[in-house]
């Protein structure tokens, strides 16, 4: 856990410290453990990944990542074969690897680490736009990348390009439909079925995660891709329970990545790195001052991004485990120097994480893109099933920039059969009365009918990004439903005296009654 302490204050994702403590235990180190199981650290590697995109995908937010998938589809795309071919030429050439070999690095390195964007980027406030494209694109280039290193591992020629495009293409695709059809049907049961107990939601959540992978892979489709989707949709489909989904999905994540970790740390020899230490640095530095640069700039050139934007992300294809985990394919495939393409791709993730990971921040403030942490003004809502009662109690979170700051308990104006019914407010809490200010800081207990949640958490979003008048001034509900615009002096009436136009309605008093 200390581990966990300094990775998360220095920036650095704890791929290194993890790898160090693995080293350690192992060859050349204080226990000198002996462990070179290739076959088995890729079993278990596949397995930590699986669950690594699962709590990515869980944490993925909908309304930031979907305008950035034409982009992200393109840096996974056509961007891993810019980088493939440019990459696997300067091993070819500068380092003297034949090129099968070079192929082989080409494609490992190409692939972004879910785990090290995950952990790093959310800790630095970028744009949601360009958060969305770095983590989508960590989230799909797992696919192609795995299909380009099992065939150029494969004994006997390599396919030809056009058939290698055609089976990347359709893997992806199954894997979509797999992933996107198993979140669907997920969520759509988790939604309607009350389990016994609460602490079966996310054990749940993560089965169903797992289980699209199972899907996908069962039928020649991308296990990894199905696993992500199908994570993204249960992750926003407002389940019961979610932060403690959440949170038990987190603590599985960093499990994962500590073993997987730990045991990559195990399977290198460090008395064999020093002979690949330069050609690794040279690889690295073909990669990441040409190949991500050309990467970027090239497969989004049909996209109006900012050229800071794209300077940013060209510094920021974060690699982790995944490559790592990926050299194991061609030592399991038996390829002539699979140990040095292993020895190679460790050095080169450890050198250059070492030098990208901590420096993200300095870089975002250099291009302007920092944002301030206190900006994000999307409430926190909380549901639980009342499953006797047919009902739904909200925990709502106001944070500091929420434009419910200032609005009265009346001027919520939510649907008829929900009701605000208890606020806590400096650790003290109180039945609050229709003429009661929200405060910054403040958590709303609301109650609601089985049939209104949704439009009464809408309502709350709704109030949240943009005050009072929200409804007539045309924002959208977390739902991206736009709230219909009530007549003017209806509203000024309400904001005014929003209990005596209850009255004035035949409804009862309370904040059951302003809507």
């Amino acid at each position: 856990m200390a581990a966990v302490r300094i990775s998360s204050r220095s920036g650095l994702p704890s791929l290194l410290l993890y790898l160090g403590i693995g080293m350690a235990m192992g060859q050349d180190g204080l226990f000198d453990v002996k462990f070179n199981n290739a076959e088995l650290t890729q079993v278990i590697g596949y397995a930590a990944l699986v669950v690594i995109l699962a709590e990515g995908g869980l944490g993925t937010k909908w309304k930031e990542i979907r305008p950035a998938l034409p982009a992200a589809a393109m840096l996974s795309l056509a961007g891993v074969a810019v980088s493939v071919g440019i990459t696997a030429a300067g091993a070819h050439y500068l380092v003297g690897l034949d090129w099968r070999q070079s192929l082989i690095i080409g494609a490992v390195v190409s692939s972004t680490d879910a785990a090290a964007v995950f952990s790093v980027l959310r800790k630095v406030p970028l744009p949601a736009r360009l958060t969305g494209v770095l983590e989508a694109e960590s989230g799909f280039n797992d696919a192609p990348v795995v299909i380009l290193v099992v065939a150029f591992s494969a004994k006997g020629p390599v396919d030809t390009w056009y058939a290698l495009v055609g089976e990347i293409a359709l893997e992806l695709a199954i894997g979509a439909a797999m992933g996107l059809a198993v979140g669907w049907i997920g969520a759509f049961g988790l939604r309607r079925v009350a389990l016994p107990a609460s602490g079966l939601y996310p054990i749940a959540v993560m089965a169903i995660a797992v289980s699209a992978y199972a899907a996908g892979a069962l039928v020649h489709g991308s296990g990894f891709l199905a696993v992500y989707l199908a994570s993204m949709i249960l992750g926003n489909a407002k389940l019961p329970h979610w932060p403690a989904t959440r949170g038990f999905a987190d603590g599985l994540g960093w499990l994962a990545q500590i073993g997987m970790f730990v045991l990559l740390g195990l399977l290198v020899t460090p008395h064999d790195l020093y002979a690949d230490f330069w050609p690794a640095v040279i690889v690295g530095l073909v990669l990441t001052v040409v190949a991500r640069p050309l990467e970027v700039f090239i497969s989004l050139a049909p996209f109006r991004l900012p050229w800071q934007e794209k300077v940013f992300m060209s510094w920021a294809g974060l690699r982790g485990a995944v490559p790592i985990i990926l050299a194991t394919i061609p030592m399991v495939a038996g390829v002539e120097g699979s140990t040095r393409i292993f020895n190679i791709v460790f050095v080169l993730v450890v050198v250059y994480t070492l030098i990208q990971g901590p420096t993200l921040p300095w870089m975002a403030k250099a291009l302007k893109l920092a944002e301030d942490p206190a900006e994000a003004a999307d409430l926190g809502i909380e549901s639980a099933p009342l499953e006797r009662l047919r009902g739904h109690l909200l925990s709502v979170a106001i944070p500091g920039k929420s434009k419910m700051h200032g609005v009265e308990v009346g001027e919520l104006r939510l649907p008829a059969g929900a009701a605000v019914t208890l606020v806590v407010r400096d650790g003290k809490s109180f039945v609050p009365a229709p003429s009661t200010v929200l405060r910054r800081g403040d958590e709303l207990l609301v109650i609601t009918t089985d049939p209104v949640r949704d439009a009464a958490e809408r309502r709350l979003h709704a109030v949240g990004a943009g005050g009072k008048l929200a409804g007539w001034l045309g924002t959208t509900g977390s739902g991206g439903e736009s709230l219909a615009r009530p007549d003017l002096a209806h509203v000024v009436h309400d904001v005014a005296h929003p209990w005596k136009a209850a009255k004035k309605r035949g409804k009862s008093d309370g904040p059951r009654a302003h809507r």
